[in-house]
């Protein structure tokens, strides 16, 4: 009995030393996940951008870009119901609704009767009662709404997974240019582009790389995201302008030199200086860096930094540290760059 006593005490005091222990052992392999997580981060190579890349997006819905009037009346019966500006048309008489053409067929269907038409305006789904007009100039019965169902651009690409070809570009989302909003994307298409021209910029208006599809399509997009647009492009399509480099954390870019690879004509991307400063490793959006452009023949052709450019990978150190985004429109030299670490947060297939 007094051996069954001791038996059972020495039981109580191991299980009692494993319990108090546990919480130890949750923060060592709490940090351990950390470590690795770093670990992976400081070992993934990727290919630097810089190259031009073409996109067209079809929305999930139609954008309402403005109202007209029918004749021999005041207003549209859209505005007229609660429809506004930047609002996404998803049903119409609750039937899903993609394509311009969709739209149409069921106005034309439903003539003079009210029909209702589903929208989303801030992240909410509401519903309107539309009683379409007739319009003389057109014999037919019309909303009084114009919409599109799609957005095309022209951006540059951040890095290319050498495994996957997963790629990044941007490093911003793209907006309705009506609503400021982000266009909600049901189908991507990259498309190769030519660069045509620079618009240059200036104090107070910012300047624009022009370019024009070449009609070959060369990958498609799964992401629109506030960190960038995010895709797959064909094998062999692009060529990189460097061997494959690390990636730098966040915690490790510092104020000071770095250069970036852009494209503004046919020769393709060309290194250019810049200045890092006014670093904030706290930032999750994408304005967590300041940039001042330093290289002479990039100011003499741009005046610093413009549209088209978002995208444009920046090295320091031999690493990727992260994209130009925006310009200073009063200071067309400068503007911000965001951490390559937050646009690999957005990516769904990367090789580490």
């Amino acid at each position: 009995m007094k051996k069954q006593n001791v038996f059972v005490r020495l039981l109580l005091l191991i299980l009692t030393a494993f319990l108090l222990s546990m919480p130890v052992l949750a923060k060592e392999a709490s940090l351990t996940k950390q470590e690795a997580n770093q670990v992976s981060i400081n070992d993934l190579e990727l290919y630097p951008g810089g190259m031009p890349f073409g996109v067209k997006i079809v929305s999930k819905g139609l954008t309402v870009v403005r109202f007209s009037e029918t004749t021999g009346k005041n207003a549209s019966s859209a505005y007229e119901s609660g429809i506004r500006e930047g609002d996404i048309i998803i049903k119409v008489n609750g039937k899903s609704i993609n394509t311009i053409e969709d739209f149409v067929k069921q106005v034309d269907k439903n003539g003079n009767k009210c029909m209702s038409i589903t929208v989303i305006r801030d992240k909410k789904e509401m519903l309107f009662s539309v009683t379409p007009k007739y319009s003389q100039d057109d014999g037919k019965y019309k909303t009084g709404i114009w919409v599109k169902d799609s957005t095309s651009g022209i951006g540059t690409i951040t890095f290319i997974d050498p495994k996957t070809n997963t790629f990044a570009g941007l490093g911003h989302a793209i907006c309705d240019s009506t609503s400021g909003k982000i266009v909600p994307m049901s189908k991507g298409i990259v498309m190769d582009v030519n660069i045509n021209g620079v618009v240059k910029g200036q104090i107070g208006s910012a300047g624009e790389l022009k370019g024009s599809f070449k009609g070959k399509k060369i990958g498609s997009l799964y992401k629109n995201s506030s960190q960038g647009v995010f895709g797959v492009l064909a094998d062999g399509t692009i060529t990189p302008p460097e061997d494959c480099m690390r990636v730098c954390p966040k915690e490790e870019i510092k104020e000071g030199e770095a250069y970036i690879w852009c494209t503004l004509d046919e020769h393709g991307p060309q290194k250019y200086k810049i200045n890092i400063s006014s670093i904030d490793s706290s930032n999750s959006n994408t304005k967590n860096f300041r940039i001042r452009v330093t290289d002479e023949d990039l100011l003499e052709k741009t005046g610093g930094i413009i549209q088209g450019m978002s995208g444009s990978p920046i090295i320091q150190n031999g690493r990727i540290v992260g994209a130009v985004t925006h310009v200073l429109i009063n200071d067309p030299t400068s503007g911000y760059g965001i951490f390559i670490e937050n646009m690999l947060n957005q990516v769904n297939t990367i090789s580490i």
